[in-house]
């Protein structure tokens, strides 16, 4: 396994799960503002919060990089299948148990619950993002399976 290159391939990948998700957002099959969703939990500004989650969603797309290296490493093969596989497994938790959850803990994200009282700026994503669009899960789907072919290919090719 090529531990060394895991950082620039996890860049590499990242780089392609960013431009799926832009091109849906573009493209408007979905409203997810990845980068500000993640940003807007360090700053209250818009603009500066897609500054700060850009940054945030590389280093969150490190370690997963660094995750998937490991079960590479544990299988003692990278493939651009094993790489779709665990892109799948990622995207079911996020969607199903953290994006869900993220209303419990940011600080600008309302939750579904959220009374008129609420002060938060952002709606909630609710159960697979669809709250963002119905076909938002469909492009984090797509999103999460490029980052994983992109993985298993970049690191099988070592």
């Amino acid at each position: 396994m090529d531990w060394a290159g895991w950082a620039v391939f996890g860049l590499i990948a990242t780089a392609a799960l960013t431009a799926v998700m832009i091109a849906a957002q573009l493209a408007g099959l979905t409203r997810l503002d990845l980068p500000l969703l993640l940003g807007s939990v360090f700053t209250g500004d818009p603009d500066r919060a897609r500054v700060a989650g850009f940054f945030a969603h590389l280093v969150v797309g490190q370690g997963f990089a660094l995750g998937y290296t490991a079960a590479f490493a544990l299988w003692g093969r990278a493939t651009w299948w094993l790489g779709m596989v665990l892109g799948a497994v990622h995207v079911s938790v996020a969607l199903g148990a953290v994006v869900p959850l993220l209303a419990g803990v940011h600080p600008r994200l309302a939750s579904g619950r959220a009374g008129p009282a609420s002060r938060a700026t952002l709606e909630p994503p609710g159960l697979l993002g669809l709250n963002y669009g119905v076909q938002t899960p469909v492009g984090a789907v797509v999103a999460h399976l490029v980052y994983g072919l992109a993985l298993g290919l970049a690191l099988g090719a070592r």
